[in-house]
């Protein structure tokens, strides 16, 4: 039986191993090298590197048994298209949730472009940890407040250049961040405001959250889109009912 996971994710990565495991065969696909080297070599499970769209997704998808969509939860434009190309394809789509994060003790906004907003109208450095992706939002703001932390890419390198922040603002590193070292970089670059996603526990939101009360720096959250599917657990055992049944 073969399953497409689209992954890139810590999720996505143990949920196709665990599959293989069980006798299925899957495809991983993920969107970038770096992608690719997280989920790292299985024995049953083949990884396919690069973005797709909804048509090439769906004529990927013919013969599939079923397809997981194990994308980071903020991934909303990714999830749209995998359900639109299982549709095309008819192919049972299944939605991974990751588990959410306490944000009571955070400043939770929307989207941003609102986390932006609500900078512009305070003073103090800036932690941002939403991405790349994220950065164009807060090109308006001072860029010497700015301290984005990326992966070590081009890509990531890029962006911080096209927003406008200094080469010695710029923390080009690749995770995960201990609340140890999350602390200290927040000491070191005197941060009054750490900006970052509910990536729960797979993408380090509790080290965060800890290393921002430590330091009293005010923790900013992008709010997580809404969305419906099923725990690892529950997606495990819908796989092996199929794989009875060949």
């Amino acid at each position: 039986m073969r399953i497409v996971v689209f992954g890139g994710t810590t999720e996505g990565r143990l949920l196709s191993c665990r599959l293989a495991a069980r006798g299925a065969a899957v495809t991983v696909c993920v969107a970038t090298a770096y992608g690719a080297e997280e989920q790292g070599a299985h024995d049953g499970v083949t990884v396919l590197t690069g973005r797709r769209n909804a048509g090439e997704m769906a004529a990927l998808l013919q013969g599939t048994a079923l397809c997981v969509d194990a994308t980071h939860p903020y991934a909303v434009a990714a999830s749209r298209n995998i359900r639109a190309a299982c549709d095309a394809a008819r192919v049972p789509y299944r939605r991974l949730l990751r588990g959410a994060s306490d944000t009571s003790d955070a400043v939770t906004v929307a989207d941003a472009a609102e986390a932006a907003a609500y900078l512009a109208r305070t003073e103090g450095n800036i932690l941002l940890t939403t991405g790349a992706k994220e950065l164009p939002a807060f090109a308006a703001l001072d860029p010497d407040r700015l301290y984005p932390r990326v992966l070590p890419s081009h890509e990531g390198l890029y962006a911080c250049e096209a927003a406008g922040v200094p080469h010695r603002n710029v923390i080009a590193m690749q995770g995960p961040f201990s609340r140890a070292l999350n602390a200290a970089t927040i000491r070191q670059y005197h941060i009054a405001y750490v900006v970052t996603k509910d990536g729960g526990a797979a993408g380090g939101f509790p080290e965060k959250a800890a290393a921002a009360r430590e330091t009293g720096a005010q923790l900013i959250v992008l709010r997580r889109p809404a969305e419906n599917g099923a725990c690892p657990e529950e997606i495990i055992k819908e796989c092996e009912a199929y794989l009875l049944c060949r």
